[in-house]
């Protein structure tokens, strides 16, 4: 038995390289219960991180009691972390929405039926639609936690039933910079690397990326590495000091800790001193790459020497970690929003897939890319053109792409839109303002806490003329600006698959009912579907789908063909035992564990799903400009030079600011605000300062300080910590309710949110929001009372150890882990074809399943 919140990873199960990762099952019941008290257990996954651990819920009397690891899965092995053992099920006895709600006479939300709620949806759904304005009236902001399904009904009707462009999730804040960084590169959207690239790899590189918090299960799987024989050294890149860090110190890895907004003079300088010094793969570049010599000139000015002085990092260190890449025999690299929420995100992400085809390190056990996810199901909301892509991986600017769509779903070429690029989340918030779009649909998700400059959004949130529909399982701070709020049934409650961030497939099945009248995300498009009366160009309904699984059926022929291709799958075969890594086909039946075995891209101009754009300024390429450079399977390495972030220190706000996350909560604390055992492990925000500006500024732990941006401020107790000088850290979790469950029927405490304080600015490519790149100032404003709630146990503990009481769980937070003596399912070596362009095959490694 393991106290998990104090212990956030598990005990160890240390093994060598290229050896099978020993099986853990993690299994947490309600207090009381054993596993023989359970009626039974229902297969499905963890939704609270991106990593997609197998799990199976546990069920008594038709309620949630608990939850297991599956010891059969390939992305976990059985083990679960402290979010999936303790925040993925407790949620479902606290205060959900149980009918619908809409706005009466007075202004107050008030409950009613389905029918009377969704009519108000419908009706003004229509008289938009009768405008002039017709479909572009229409927005809809989702979420990266439904499941495929309901992506797939969302972009078939959006796109289809209403031809609206503007359609994106919240996975613009979390992956969008995934996605584009693997577009400009490689041609298509798709992780190349896989999970079981941790057990051969000799060097992890971590950019932007703390593992240790974002992906408990994925770090445990690290740690069994380095703490077994023969041991990747780490390198991370961090202003702060994490638990990565300090294991690429204890490794002979490097510590880079950039100043925020610097990370493109970084990789430069990384790419330049691997040039330099001929740590290339100079067939693989020639024969599988294009743009060599336009990246030898960009990054030649970025010495070691520069760029220690743009970002205040040793120009040693700079040396050591370029030779730790160019000089190890297998290289896995991880990339995460400490990249992807900045100005130059795309650039910085591009520049790390540019290392790997310099050396020719994928395709490979142990040489991999895994441009992460934030989210559980955001590969999904891209896949399935949710997001605002078009299914499949399809390219918007290619006129047979968007044909093969429309025959399909059988409607004219013109109703799907493709005239401009697709509306980004930003946008579609700057439309919502400026009164262009007056129909919002947001599902899943709490932009009033996880958007940039929150003043800014709750403005327009409560704008008279825009018409806010939220479905969701909570009353959230987005749902109180509501005009129909629409009861969601969760995790546990509803049928469907979801896909992770190494491409792999699971299914989660029904566990329990879902509370009241509540009802799946599915059933509530299908509903207005059927309402709207959409129809295809034979005059037939547009969407005739019943349920989930036969909207499956219905996406797997969307993939076909495509790189993402779902063909060989069935809701039988995701049963019983592994998720499986697509593509699943009949040339790689078992799954395909990882991509471009044969350096074969999908950049064929018949195949992308981008043309590709200057990653300086966003300007988009035209598919001549594209055709005429000939890639025809070859990858592009993408060069940028550095600019300065649009916001820095300065005399009066002379701290960066960087937000992030904790171990203990997810996203904004939706769920894991509801569970005991990590409200208590982080029950409220806090601010990070290192010990020497802490110091400087007369802050001792606790003490209240003010930290204000150009745009807003936010109040809450100090950390001493670990951190670099003159980085400030907040995490986003923390929203300006006191706590979830409460009536909180008004704004209420202190603000505390740090996207009070975040810019309204974008990435020219990814247009991901630059949510670690701020400039602030930090007051004390009053003494302490008590240690400041950060948790002791990760990134965030203090300065001084003995100064804070240690983090705990308590009984209630104990974890039975059992060791297995068996071998966990490793995916084979054998290489299988897989699509390729224009008549070609690329080759994958296909897995056991």
């Amino acid at each position: 038995m393991v106290d998990r919140v104090a212990d956030v990873w598990g005990g160890r199960t240390p093994h060598a390289r290229d050896t099978p990762w020993p099986v853990r099952v993690d299994t947490h019941l309600d207090t009381g219960l054993a596993e023989p008290d359970v009626d039974r257990w229902v297969q499905s996954a963890c939704v609270l991180c991106s990593n997609g651990c197998g799990c199976d819920i546990a069920v008594k009397d038709g309620r949630v009691v608990g939850v297991r690891g599956r010891a059969a899965d390939v992305v976990n092995h059985g083990r679960l972390g402290p979010k999936g053992l303790y925040g993925s099920w407790q949620w479902n006895r606290t205060d959900r929405l149980t009918r619908p709600l809409v706005r009466d006479g007075a202004g107050r939300l008030v409950e009613t039926d389905w029918d009377t709620a969704m009519g108000r949806v419908v009706q003004r759904s229509r008289e938009l639609l009768a405008t002039d304005a017709g479909a572009l009236s229409h927005g809809f902001y989702t979420s990266g936690q439904l499941f495929l399904e309901e992506y797939y009904a969302l972009a078939v009707i959006g796109k289809a039933g209403l031809g609206t462009p503007h359609m994106d999730g919240n996975t613009r804040l979390c992956t969008a910079t995934a996605a584009a960084a693997m577009k400009e590169s490689f041609g298509s959207d798709g992780q190349p690397g896989s999970y079981s690239d941790i057990e051969a790899a000799d060097a992890i590189f971590l950019y932007g990326h703390n593992m240790a918090e974002t992906q408990t299960v994925l770090w445990a799987r690290v740690l069994d590495r380095v703490e077994g024989a023969d041991p990747p050294r780490i390198v991370a890149v961090d202003p702060r000091l994490t638990k990565v860090a300090e294991a690429a110190r204890a490794t002979g890895g490097v510590h880079l800790a950039p100043v925020p907004g610097t990370n493109q003079a970084l990789m430069n300088g990384l790419v330049r001193e691997v040039i330099a010094r001929g740590w290339i793969d100079e067939d693989y570049v020639r024969d599988h790459t294009q743009g060599y010599d336009e990246l030898v000139a960009t990054v030649e000015p970025y010495t070691p020497e520069r760029v220690a002085e743009t970002c205040r990092v040793p120009a040693e260190d700079v040396r050591r970690a370029a030779r730790v890449f160019g000089t190890s025999e297998r290289v896995l690299s991880t990339v995460l929003q400490g990249f992807y929420q900045s100005h130059q995100a795309t650039a910085a992400s591009c520049q790390v897939n540019n290392l790997h085809l310099l050396r020719g390190l994928l395709g490979r056990p142990g040489c991999g890319v895994l441009q992460m996810n934030g989210q559980p199901t955001a590969q999904n909301t891209r896949e399935c053109g949710a997001d605002g892509d078009l299914p499949g991986f399809r390219n918007w600017d290619n006129p047979d792409h968007v044909r093969e769509l429309a025959a399909l779903w059988n409607v004219d070429p013109i109703v799907i839109p493709h005239w401009s690029p697709p509306t980004h989340a930003m946008q579609i918030w700057r439309y919502c303002e400026q009164g262009s779009v007056r129909f919002l649909w947001i599902s899943g998700t709490n932009p009033a806490v996880s958007l940039p400059e929150l003043s800014r959004i709750r403005r327009i949130l409560a704008q008279e003329g825009l018409f806010v529909v939220v479905q969701d399982g909570f009353l959230t701070e987005t749902a109180r600006f509501a005009d129909v709020v629409l009861p969601a049934a969760m995790w546990g409650e509803k049928q469907g698959t979801f896909t992770n961030v190494n491409r792999t497939v699971h299914l989660s099945e029904k566990a329990v009912e879902p509370p009241g009248e509540a009802r799946s995300d599915l059933d509530i498009f299908l509903d207005y579907a059927r309402r709207m009366d959409f129809r295809d160009r034979d005059g037939n309904p547009l969407v005739t789908w019943a349920g989930p699984e036969e909207v499956f059926e219905a996406w797997k022929e969307c993939t076909r063909g495509r790189l993402c291709d779902y063909t060989g799958l069935t809701y039988a075969t995701l049963r019983g035992g592994s998720g499986i890594p697509w593509p699943v086909n009949d040339a790689a039946p078992g799954g395909t564990d990882r991509l471009y075995a044969d350096a074969h891209f999908p950049t064929h101009a018949d195949v992308c799903e981008t043309y590709g754009h200057d990653l300086l300024t966003g300007g988009a390429i035209g598919a001549e400009a594209y055709r005429a450079k000939r890639p025809d399977g070859r990858a592009f390495l993408k060069a940028a030079e550095f600019s300065p972030p649009p916001e820095a220190p300065d005399e009066e706000f002379p701290f960066a600011l960087t937000t992030g996350r904790t171990a203990y909560h997810f996203h904004t604390r939706t769920k894991t605000g509801r569970s005991r055992q990590l409200r208590r492990a982080a029950p409220d925000a806090w601010v990070e300062l290192s010990a020497a500006d802490a110091r400087r500024l007369g802050v001792a732990e606790g003490d209240v300080v003010r930290v204000e941006s150009r745009r807003g401020a936010v109040l809450a107790p100090a950390r001493v910590g670990r951190g670099r000088d003159g980085v400030v850290f907040v995490p986003f979790h923390f929203g300006y309710f006191d706590a979830p469950g409460t009536d909180g029927s008004s704004p209420g405490g202190r603000p505390r949110a740090a996207n009070e304080l975040t810019p309204t600015e974008w990435d020219p490519v990814s247009k991901q929001p630059l949510l670690k790149v701020a400039a602030v100032r930090v007051t004390r404003v009053a003494d302490a009372t008590a240690p400041a709630p950060a948790p002791t146990t990760t990134a965030s503990a203090p300065a001084d150890p003995g100064a804070v009481p240690a983090t705990t769980g308590g009984p209630d937070a104990e974890v039975t882990e059992e060791v297995a003596p068996v071998p966990p399912p490793t995916p084979p070596p054998t290489p299988a074809p897989q699509p390729g362009p224009a008549g070609t095959t690329s080759t994958g490694t296909s897995s056991g399943g």
